[in-house]
């Protein structure tokens, strides 16, 4: 037996930087909401416009709340569970000042207008490369405890962590490759169908394994801890663990259904996604079959209040996403608040109340103290409860009726709500709910940081557990349990961390390979040509102001759609789009076949204030975009960065863009001058615009749509009228 000293410092610092950025990514998150109750919250400040506010938010929640409390969780239960200290007290650092560093910067840079415009991978290039340089640390931090461990086997939560830690490394990596253009610019490798492709496999399972398969290990940690009874099934976590890990890398296609994304791919990501339900509900009945002895002590225990409405909203989330990925379902629900209200109930509903039962089982023991509040910690427990029904209950509310608004046509056979601000303005009530349902949540949490900051308050000095641990009897003969296949595994660490790669691995080559290789899944339209200069300084303005936020550029092949936007979209012409701006919300209207549907000074006034165009918007104002200027200085490493990744710009294009940009900005300025607005064609709207009046213009689809009925030709010959009934034809 030898004494050993676990590293508790580091989850002390890890748990209360959950808390701090909970506040911050929560506060955020409740000023968005208020924001799309009332355009006026914008202020007319850029820096928290929604369309920038809203990555700030997506991303101080699940990777700074989410993310510190992941490490916090994995760090405490590793130790405990492989009976050594860390590998390494410096690493255990390095990961937490780089962690919270890369979210700073990247938080900061949202704000400023710094993003990539890819949903949860809005990080530019070189805070990608830094996140995937502190994730190595945290992975060599990981494994080599695991090297050092002194206990034989593996414990199921281990299983989910070595998961999370190979999976999200090879998202990560694959979704970011990207040519730089600057520090803080750069255009992704991949382009429309691709791209977008490769997003929704990394956004999905950035769900999956950020999101689901490392607090499923808190789970399999925590709850078993707190209820003091052992997990319920052995071999029904294995099934859960292997078939999640295989199965959900598959479903990324579901986001993309009836999209210009091949059917082949997304009746693949479908089938998955029912699938996922049978791994995903087994988890949540070891989860809560894990309390049943347990019961009585709910009625007073806060902490098992909160595992058990966590996992409850875990099955909840998880029979929701295989019913939103039906095809027929997903029709009506994919870009409205359905969506949203599903994606809050899994990341405030499964997760945020699994991390603040988590929190308040572990300060007592991390500070060596009683909560100082059993009643407030009640009284958390039940406002956030509330919170997230209200905020739930309105977004699903809200999302079947403008889903069901959409589509809904007169007896005469036109659109009954042609005017999108029409159903926009039906939802602001449910909107205003969704606030209050914010602020009940938000408010529980800042009842829990009042309870831990008393309790610290209150404590000793706190001192790092000890324990006595035995060694490893590396020659001693494997225990009974061995004899089953998989706990074999759970004793070789390397060859689970393996086979774990290579099952991950499959959904995404299967899916990829063909998208990328086979010509006839992506088909060459030769009327769509590359942006021009001007239109490509534009799009960068675009996707700078987080407009794929709220605006999609995909008409689906739907009735409604086709009658309210246009002819719908084609696989052929998105090649040139790098990235993809396909969008996953419509708060405002498709913009795919915007390009001459309005004139320059109507793109104007609606920038300047989207009510003088659109009564009833609730778009915030870009005003700014009117005052400042129009800079080019980066434009001929754009085109050079085009030109790498294969868009076929001139050798004179790109040499003269510049000027070609000035040309084009001069003739849209000259056009709003002889409308009584001089002087914008050195700003920034006019590149905005250019950009907005190209969308959707290539193949023509007006001209069709205008063209007369083609004449038949005369037939050779006229046979005889068959005639009935004395001359009835």
């Amino acid at each position: 037996m030898i004494r050993i000293k676990y590293d508790d410092k580091i989850t002390r610092w890890f748990l209360l930087a959950t808390l701090v950025w909970g506040v911050i990514g929560m506060s955020a998150g409740l000023y968005l909401a208020l924001e799309l109750a009332n355009w006026k919250f914008n202020l007319g400040i850029k820096y928290i416009n929604f369309g920038r506010l809203r990555p700030f938010h997506t991303n101080a929640v699940i990777f700074a709340f989410g993310g510190n409390a992941i490490f916090c969780g994995v760090y405490y239960s590793t130790q405990r569970l492989l009976k050594t200290r860390l590998f390494s007290d410096a690493l255990s650092w390095i990961h937490f000042w780089g962690w919270q560093a890369v979210i700073l910067l990247g938080g900061i840079g949202f704000l400023c207008g710094s993003t990539q415009g890819k949903e949860y991978a809005e990080l530019e290039w070189s805070l990608d490369i830094v996140l995937a340089l502190v994730w190595v640390v945290f992975a060599v931090n990981f494994f080599g405890t695991v090297a050092k461990r002194r206990e034989r086997h593996l414990y199921v939560a281990l299983w989910f962590y070595m998961g999370t830690i190979i999976t999200i490394a090879v998202l990560h990596i694959v979704n970011g490759l990207a040519i730089p253009v600057s520090l803080t610019k750069s255009y992704p490798l991949y382009a429309g169908v691709q791209d977008a492709l490769v997003q929704w496999w990394y956004g999905h399972n950035a769900v999956g394994f950020f999101l689901t398969t490392p607090f499923l290990g808190l789970m399999y940690y925590f709850v078993p801890k707190a209820a003091e009874r052992p997990v319920y099934s052995y071999r029904l976590s294995v099934m859960h663990f292997w078939a999640l890990v295989f199965l959900y890398i598959w479903a990324g296609p579901h986001h993309l259904h009836y999209t210009a994304l091949p059917d082949w791919a997304q009746n693949l990501g479908m089938v998955f996604s029912v699938m996922l339900l049978a791994p995903s509900w087994g988890g949540m009945l070891n989860g809560l079959l894990t309390l049943r002895g347990a019961w009585h002590k709910l009625r007073t225990d806060p902490i098992l209040k909160f595992f058990a409405a966590s996992i409850t909203f875990y099955g909840m989330a998880t029979f929701e996403g295989p019913l939103m990925a039906i095809k027929s379902v997903n029709a009506l629900s994919h870009y409205t608040d359905w969506t949203i209200g599903h994606v809050h109930s899994g990341a405030i509903g499964w997760v945020g109340l699994l991390v603040f039962g988590m929190i308040y089982w572990l300060v007592p023991r991390l500070w060596r103290t009683p909560l100082h509040s059993q009643a407030l910690a009640n009284a958390h427990f039940w406002t956030a409860l509330v919170g997230i029904l209200f905020y739930v209950v309105s977004m699903w509310i809200a999302g079947i009726t403008e889903g069901l608004m959409w589509k809904e046509f007169t007896s005469e056979g036109v659109l009954a709500y042609p005017n999108f601000t029409e159903i926009v303005t039906k939802l602001i009530p449910l909107y205003y709910l969704r606030a209050v349902g914010g602020s009940l949540y938000l408010g529980g949490l800042f009842v829990m940081v009042y309870n831990v900051f008393r309790t610290i308050r209150a404590a000793p000095k706190p001192v790092d557990e000890e324990a006595m641990v035995a060694e490893i009897a590396h020659n001693a003969p494997e225990p009974a349990m061995a004899r089953y296949w998989h706990a074999v595994l759970e004793g070789r660490p390397f060859a689970l961390g393996i086979l774990t790669a290579i099952v991950i691995a499959i959904g995404g080559i299967v899916e990829m390979v063909p998208t990328f290789l086979i010509e006839a899944n992506v088909p060459t339209l030769t009327a769509v040509k590359p942006y021009t200069p001007l239109e490509l300084e534009g799009r960068d303005v675009y996707v700078r102001e987080g407009c794929y936020n709220c605006h999609s550029q995909m008409v689906r092949p739907f009735r409604d759609e086709v009658a309210r936007y246009g002819d719908y979209s084609k696989p052929g012409e998105f090649v040139y789009d790098h990235p993809f701006q396909w969008g996953s919300k419509r708060t405002g209207p498709d913009l795919h076949r915007v390009g001459g549907k309005y004139n320059n000074l109507w793109h104007l006034r609606h920038l300047d204030d989207p009510r003088l165009t659109s009564p009833g918007s609730i778009m915030p104002s870009y005003r700014f975009l009117l005052d400042e200027k129009l800079d080019l200085s980066l434009l001929k490493e754009k085109m050079k960065v085009m030109r790498k990744l294969g868009v076929p710009y001139t050798d004179a294009e790109a040499k003269d863009c510049v000027t070609l940009a000035r040309a084009q900005a001069k003739g849209i300025g000259d056009d709003l001058a002889k409308e009584g607005i001089a002087g914008m064609e050195n700003m920034e709207v006019v590149a905005l615009i250019a950009y907005l009046q190209r969308l959707g213009t290539d193949i023509k689809w007006r001209d069709k749509l205008n063209a007369p009925a083609p004449i038949p030709e005369a037939p050779l010959a006229q046979p005889a009228p068959v005639t009935l009934n004395g001359g009835m034809k």
